[in-house]
Parts: C-alpha cells; structure tokens; sequence
C-alpha cells in the first residue's frame, strides 16, 4: 500500500481545523455559559469577573475550577428557601398566646388552665367556640344574648314635637303676659 503524504497531510490539516474550531466554539460556549450561570448565582461584581476570567484563561481545568467553587443555590432557590422558611416561621408563630400569663393555648380551649384566664365563648344556639369580642355567631348567625343589636339614634327614641304643642305653648305665654 502507498500512502502519499501530501493527502495525508491535506486530511490531518483538515482533521485539525475542525478539531482546533470545535475547540474554540467549546471554549466561547463555556465562557457564555459562565457568564450566565454566576449572573444567577451571585451579586458580586468581583466574583463574576473573577469566574468569567478563570474560565476564559485555564479553559477545562478553569471550568473544573469554577464548578468545585461555584455557589450551590441559585439567587431565586435561595430566595424561594427564605420565603419558605418564613412561612414555616409564621406557623410556628401563629400559636395563639393567653393575654394573661402569655403561655401558649391551644385554639379550642376557652379556659386558660395556667390562669383561669377566660379565652372563648360558645355561641348558645349552635355551641361553637368565638373570640371574646365577636357579639355574632359566624357559624350561625345568631346575636349574642345580652348584646345590643344596633344602637338606636336619640332623636328616634324621644317622641316627635308636633308644632301645634308650641302653638299653644306660645298662646298661654302671650296671654299671661297681657294680664
């Protein structure tokens, strides 16, 4: 077999070329990919800067680099964590708290038992538990007894002044006047 090396040569130029372009692309992809990703994981300038150019000068090992040393959360998972976190500590929060010795109760108890504080009051028509200040059911609809319903205006209360009751008021002045 004769091999002629200036094919040859031709075939491992071409081999080359697109070995050394497959490279370049891989290296400005990685770069791209860089930029993108520390944009979603950190605010600092400097650490951007600093993972940009560490993937742009050491290549492979330089993305080994920034992959061992890279934040592991992104902005937004780390935010999601924080409201979830918050949320979890509103729940915790939200155990209710007796107003006189401040010990925690639990929502169905109308007594506190530590203090005898009074913390709820049943409805008498359908038996379930309200807050103190509540002067209707919300489950039924029926008006604490003892509970005004609605105020009453004065003027509605007192009885309405005719005007002929100060016609004649007015007559009986006049006259014992004139006598």
């Amino acid at each position: 077999m004769n091999f002629d090396l200036s094919s040859m040569n031709s075939y491992v130029l071409i081999a080359t070329a697109f070995a050394a372009a497959f490279l370049a692309t891989l290296w400005v992809s990685l770069i791209i990919w860089t930029i993108r990703d520390v944009r979603r994981r950190s605010k600092d300038p400097m650490a951007r800067i600093l993972a940009v150019l560490i993937v742009a000068l050491l290549f492979l090992p330089g993305m080994l680099i920034y992959a061992i040393l890279r934040p592991a959360r992104t902005l937004d998972e780390e935010f999601q964590q924080s409201l979830e976190e918050e949320a979890l500590l509103q729940t915790i929060e939200d155990v209710p708290l007796c107003p006189g010795c401040s010990r925690k109760v639990q929502h169905d108890w109308i007594v506190c038992p530590n203090c005898q504080t009074k913390l709820k009051k049943k409805c008498h028509h359908c038996k379930a538990l309200m807050e103190l200040p509540w002067n209707i059911c919300p489950y039924c609809g029926t008006t604490v007894p003892g509970m005004r319903k609605e105020t009453i205006p004065l003027e509605d209360m007192l009885p309405p002044i005719t005007p002929t009751l100060f016609d004649d008021l007015e007559g009986q002045e006049q006259s014992t006047e004139v006598s």
